[in-house]
């Protein structure tokens, strides 16, 4: 995945920093990473992470998600999602929460739309790449007042993924 020109995952050998990068954010209060386990097979399948994190404000990003091919469109991530998600709008009680991606990463776009999140716009010339290509990144949110619906939506979707395996 790391050769992925549309996102940045951490290659084999860049992946102390990534965790290092992570503990970071972690001390300064700025996010949270975590490890995506299937529990069936008890596989570590993939990688999320709050980060951006504004208490003040009381938003937060979710980002670096990653996951193995065998697992995307599965029910793991819509899993992992409706977890970070409760725990943002019903633990922590923020107003916010946005997801951020390459505009030309068109799989990661659809799969945020599935999740119920709203697209706001394109933020142009918003990140340089590792190649050094100059992204524009589309961002999504997902609102307080929308929760309970996007919710809803998640447990209904993650009952019918579980009930076709």
């Amino acid at each position: 995945m790391w050769k992925l020109f549309v996102t940045v995952v951490p290659h084999v050998d860049d992946i102390d920093e990534f965790f290092e990068n992570a503990q970071k954010e972690f001390e300064c209060g700025f996010g949270i990473a975590y490890a995506i386990v299937d529990k069936k097979s008890k596989k570590i399948v993939g990688s999320t992470r709050f980060r951006s994190t504004d208490f003040g404000h009381k938003k937060s990003e979710i980002g670096f998600t990653f996951l193995a091919k065998s697992w995307q469109k599965s029910y793991v991530n819509t899993e992992a999602k409706l977890l970070l998600l409760s725990f943002a709008f019903e633990e922590m009680a923020f107003n916010r929460v946005e997801l951020i991606t390459d505009f030309l990463n068109h799989s990661s776009r659809n799969a945020i739309l599935r999740l119920g999140a709203k697209q706001e716009g394109v933020l142009r010339n918003h990140v340089v790449m590792p190649n050094g290509r100059v992204r524009d990144s589309v961002v999504f949110s997902i609102i307080a007042n929308e929760w309970t619906g996007v919710k809803e939506h998640l447990l209904f979707k993650l009952q019918t993924m579980k009930n076709n395996l």
